[in-house]
């Protein structure tokens, strides 16, 4: 008889190469044995063949979204036969939650920041509807994963029971070593071009810093790349942009920097991040930050310790943290130091999954305690 353990990891775009933290998640798992399922596929460096596409004609995949039911997204969950259904962001929980209700499995949602934040905060129809939905979520769900203090106080605050909601860190693999190559650049980016970002500030940042200019390679792609291109020509930065990378290119990319910028910031909307997962990346690499005091990142960054915090939308103190740290390569040393050893105690991969797998312990044996009352 089978002791297998399988939980459904679902997706509705399967799978965006911004998120590798899911991929890396449910990869880690040793007692449980993950399915990745999505509703559609999108073709990027994170993709495999052996995803399950409920919708890969995208028919019937707009009478999910208008009412979170569809036969095809059952017949495909049933066929997958999970113990556990795992959704990341609030969305995409409510697009599962009538399913796993149906098939009498267990729902654990990960809310990981703008679902939390700038969608239910929306105006008019739209975001009273996706208030709806989330509350909903909310109901069904066994579990609410938040990735740091502040999103889950977010969760809670648009409807989610207390008790329901643990913080996790997703965390991050830590390399026995770090690899010894040479300095390529001064000053590294890593995300997608969106307002909340701050890549508009780091780059007036770096155009206050004269003598010499720092090397700058920025990687990621998204709707504010053309502008963000423009304004550093305009500003005469030194800066690279490299588009969306490979997590191997990112992390040989990361190893040739000396700093690691992410300039968060609260957008115009309301967007907000939870804990970016690049800061954790470069901290297992021996590398310092430059961060803002925005959301989960000072429960990663310990300021003055693992890396150095400013505050959001300030290119003047996010310049003058850069400036001293490009000039001191001894602070640079031990605080990547410091943030090493940080990150293998509170966010290595292999422990925060296996508190992950703990918790879907908990949230199956929940669930049947409630379905034997």
């Amino acid at each position: 008889m089978s002791t297998e353990r399988r939980v459904a990891i679902w997706r509705s775009a399967m799978l965006p190469g911004s998120e590798t933290f899911i991929r890396n998640q449910g990869d880690a798992l040793s007692r449980w044995t993950p399915t990745y399922v999505g509703a559609t596929r999108i073709e990027s460096a994170l993709s495999r063949p052996d995803d399950v596409i409920a919708f890969p004609d995208h028919r019937g995949f707009l009478r999910l979204r208008l009412t979170g039911a569809s036969p095809r997204l059952h017949h495909t969950l049933l066929s997958v036969r999970p113990e556990l259904l795992h959704a990341h962001f609030g969305g995409d929980g409510w697009l599962v939650s009538h399913t796993a209700a149906r098939l009498r499995v267990p729902l654990v949602v990960t809310v990981h920041g703008h679902d939390v934040t700038r969608q239910p905060a929306g105006p008019g129809a739209k975001g009273l509807r996706y208030r709806r939905n989330l509350r909903t979520v909310f109901r069904r769900a066994t579990t609410v994963i938040a990735v740091s203090e502040v999103i889950r106080e977010r969760a809670i605050r648009w409807g989610a029971d207390p008790a329901k909601v643990r913080v996790h860190y997703t965390g991050v693999p830590v390399p026995a070593a770090v690899p010894m190559v040479p300095k390529r650049w001064d000053v590294v980016f890593v995300g997608r071009f969106v307002a909340k970002k701050g890549v508009d500030d780091l780059l007036a940042a770096l155009a206050r810093i004269e003598t010499p200019r720092p090397r700058a390679l920025f990687i990621g792609d998204g709707e504010l790349m053309p502008a963000m291109r423009a304004r550093a020509e305009e500003l005469r930065v030194d800066a690279t942009f490299v588009g969306s990378e490979s997590p191997e290119a990112v992390a040989r990319h990361l190893s040739e920097s000396r700093i690691l910028a992410c300039p968060s910031k609260t957008a115009p909307d309301g967007d907000t991040e939870g804990l970016p997962t690049t800061i954790l990346e470069a901290g297992a690499l021996g590398l310092p930050v430059v961060a803002t005091r925005h959301s989960g990142i000072p429960e990663a960054v310990v300021d003055g310790e693992t890396g150095l915090l400013t505050p959001e939308a300030d290119p003047a103190a996010l310049a003058a943290s850069l400036t001293r740290l490009l000039g001191d390569a001894e602070l640079r040393h031990r605080l990547g130091t410091q943030a090493r050893r940080r990150i293998g105690t509170h966010f290595d991969l292999g422990e925060q999954t296996r508190r992950l797998e703990r918790l879907y312990d908990e949230s199956t044996a929940g669930a049947r305690l409630t379905s034997q009352r």
